[in-house]
């Protein structure tokens, strides 16, 4: 079955759209990831009925490019959303992973034939969305982030800051971009563990049971893989601050992109020269008052 082809369900969706009744075999339909409850890039996260909410809101909302307002950049719909949550993968913040999976669809003409293939092909694939909300509360004390002090990206206690939007109460769109917010937004595909399993075993008959543990064991590691690639990433921002501290004449962008890449032992050895610069560089200005009063030799560099 053609998983891009929309069954009787999803085109009885789909014409609640239209203008006039289509046929399934000149639509595309595709799947994905909206937004979720994992820390992004900005710092921020959906609660748990947040995106609950927000799975309604963004039913019939349009698929654009880099959120452009122009309606020849429209190119695709939401026609059905839903909310799915995995209990076995924990988010940074602590809480069973949430996310809003959307299903969109779009005509298959020569205008979109390019677009098609570029989904198809893994080109077209991460999104962002055109989301707001009413609130936006502190990780650290529970206040409106905008007013409470804390800055968002600096640990407190240990703890990362960051804003939980809550409350939203309109969605605008989503979009195709090449770099999105939240690190797991973009078009989706089922996990092949029949070829997995096929791969690894060269073809060997496999019993429903060591099937099972196959694939557990394969969903384990890609948790197990994407909370190190989350450890990483929290190293490359504490780096990042740490090198904008010692060398405060470049910009931050300047070692997120030096740092981007880097794996966990450099990242550790670069956070750890940076701590024992810290500590052995002298201060620049003295506060030494041994001398008298009217010396200025206390503010010698």
């Amino acid at each position: 079955m053609n998983k891009s082809v929309p069954d009787a369900r999803e085109l009885e969706l789909i014409n609640s759209y239209t203008v006039s009744p289509v046929e399934a075999k000149d639509i595309y339909k595709f799947a994905v990831i909206l937004c979720d409850n994992e820390i992004d890039r900005d710092c921020e996260r959906f609660s748990a009925g947040a995106l609950k909410k927000a799975a309604e809101l963004f039913k019939g909302k349009t698929g654009i490019s880099d959120h452009s307002c122009s309606a020849k950049d429209q190119s695709a719909r939401i026609f059905d959303t839903e909310l799915i949550t995995d209990p076995e993968r924990i988010t940074s913040s602590g809480e069973p992973y949430t996310c809003i999976k959307a299903y969109a669809y779009m005509p298959r003409t020569q205008k979109n034939a390019s677009l098609i293939e570029e989904i198809e092909m893994g080109i077209r694939k991460e999104t962002s969305v055109g989301l707001s909300v009413r609130s936006k509360i502190c990780s650290v004390c529970g206040e409106d982030i905008r007013n409470c002090g804390h800055v968002k990206g600096r640990f407190y206690d240990g703890k990362l800051c960051h804003a939980v939007l809550t409350d939203p109460d309109d969605a605008y769109e989503w979009s195709f971009v090449a770099v999105p917010a939240q690190k797991a937004a973009g078009v989706t595909k089922s996990y092949d563990i029949e070829g997995v399993i096929k791969k690894y075993t060269s073809g060997a008959p496999v019993c429903s049971k060591e099937k099972t543990a196959l694939s557990a064991d394969v969903g384990g590691l890609l948790r197990l893989a994407a909370q190190g690639e989350e450890y990483r990433l929290s190293l490359v921002r504490e780096g990042v601050k740490k090198c904008c501290r010692a060398f405060p004449s470049l910009e931050s962008a300047f070692f997120e992109e030096l740092l981007e890449n880097a794996d966990v032992s450099k990242l550790l050895r670069l956070s750890s020269a940076l701590d024992t610069a810290d500590e052995i560089l002298p201060p620049q200005f003295s506060s030494n008052r041994k001398n008298s009063e009217n010396s200025n030799s206390e503010y010698r560099i």
